[in-house]
């Protein structure tokens, strides 16, 4: 693509990007969305969250991981036992990239 395509691109995206951004902005009042919608959308983080996560940790170069010596198990299985011993984020992290960190620099995996 030459510049002048590459510079509607970005403009039209820009404008999208505005548009569908700012469109629960716009109205002076409140849209009424039903309770199950609201309802739904509180787990639509979670979930972006979960679709973008799982498929590395369970995937290689697009195929299903064939061995247990994988340290992304392990720091995943971690990460989730701190989650439910003490809720916190930063602490999830922290045992989830300890628990990495060791089984690649450690052991090699």
């Amino acid at each position: 693509m030459d510049t002048w395509h590459t510079s509607i691109a970005i403009a039209g995206l820009a404008v999208i990007t505005l548009l569908t951004r700012g469109f629960f902005v716009l109205p002076e009042r409140e849209i009424p969305i039903p309770r199950w919608l609201q309802q739904g959308l509180r787990y639509a983080p979670l979930a972006a969250l979960v679709a973008v996560v799982a498929p590395d940790l369970v995937m290689t170069q697009g195929q299903l991981i064939g061995t247990w010596r994988d340290a992304r198990l392990y720091a995943a299985a971690a990460g989730a036992a701190w989650w439910f011993w003490r809720r916190g984020i930063l602490g999830t992290i922290v045992c989830g990239g300890a628990v990495m960190a060791a089984l690649r620099l450690g052991l090699g995996w």
